[in-house]
């Protein structure tokens, strides 16, 4: 049986998300890739088990993580049972809908209908009776917001979910949907958004800032940019890289003489730093202190480890600041 490591606490950050009493780590484990049927169960278990020996206490998934859609869910729920959810009231378990989940009309988007459903089969395969937060995965064009917002507030009261969260929302939307959520007196407390040195849309559409000044979380995915902002592409396209194993994220048209120049400088920056770029990278993202977490994947426990190592840098010099942004601007 799983004994978790004594000393996990030591070395992990926990930010406040929003104006919340619920503290997540600073590094949070994506469920995403490297999690559904395809993948090796014992190397996902000790994934988990890697993680939350190191203070990652927050694990994040969703109804169509796989693939097959739902399989992240189930290999999860199958670590919950081998060992890890002897320490449930340590953990923050999320998940989300919103996306294409079962066909017909009612597998997907904002409806009362779907959202209700989707987190009961959630709940089911993880052997869970709630979730900590309940992310809306995507905006809904055609449904009503309020159906969405009220349909999560119910859920909440239900006791299926502590905290509600949102996913891919724009600051308007953000502030639209959060308005609905103070009237109903729903605990909307983070939006998970995509942010990295090369994708700074957070920053420009103004939801960074609007989110730091009302006590809205922000947890972020994608913060390597596919593995961009790695030592992987120094030297070009490596054979056994996601471009050439899995392009449905990553495209070989995204690896211009540009970007290998931009990849290279930042790496430069992360040298004299005294750490990997992915680990400059990380910390970047938490530079300010109004980004709760940030979001990793990962394909084996050394590179979660790799990636915690971040922690023991994350202050940047002004001239550090103004060169990335020189860089990546």
């Amino acid at each position: 049986m799983y004994q978790a490591d004594e000393k996990r606490y030591e070395e992990m950050k926990y930010n406040r998300c929003g104006a919340s009493g619920l503290q997540l780590p600073a590094v949070s484990l994506g469920l995403w890739h490297n999690f559904g049927s395809n993948g090796n169960f014992d190397n996902m278990q000790d994934m988990c088990h890697t993680a939350f020996d190191h203070g990652i206490t927050h694990f994040d998934l969703a109804n169509n993580y796989g693939p097959v859609p739902g399989s992240a869910e189930e290999n999860f729920g199958r670590i919950l049972a081998k060992g890890l959810g002897r320490y449930r009231d340590e953990l923050i378990i999320t998940t989300k809908a919103g996306y294409d989940m079962w066909e017909g009309p009612y597998g997907n988007w904002g409806s009362k209908k779907y959202l209700v459903a989707s987190l009961d089969q959630s709940l089911k395969r993880m052997g869970l009776d709630y979730v900590d937060i309940y992310y809306h995965h995507r905006p809904d064009p055609e449904t009503p917001l309020e159906e969405t917002a009220r349909a999560l507030d119910g859920i909440v009261r239900s006791g299926k979910a502590l905290y509600v969260g949102i996913s891919n929302y724009n600051k308007e939307q953000t502030i639209e949907i959060a308005k609905l959520f103070k009237e109903m007196g729903t605990p909307f407390i983070i939006n998970q958004r995509k942010y990295s040195m090369f994708d700074r849309t957070i920053e420009t559409d103004g939801l960074k800032d609007y989110a730091s000044k009302n006590g809205i979380g922000i947890i972020t995915f994608c913060p390597l940019a596919q593995g961009l902002l790695t030592d992987r592409y120094l030297h070009g396209i490596p054979q056994d890289s996601r471009i050439r194993t899995d392009g449905r994220f990553l495209k070989e048209n995204a690896i211009t003489e540009e970007t290998l120049a931009k990849i290279n400088a930042l790496n430069e920056i992360a040298k004299k730093r005294g750490e990997s770029l992915a680990q400059m990278a990380l910390a970047w993202i938490l530079r300010d202190n109004d980004i709760t977490s940030v979001l990793i994947g990962a394909s084996r426990p050394s590179q979660i480890l790799d990636n915690i190592g971040m922690l023991a840098n994350m202050t940047f010099t002004q001239e550090e600041r103004e060169k990335i942004d020189r860089i990546t601007k």
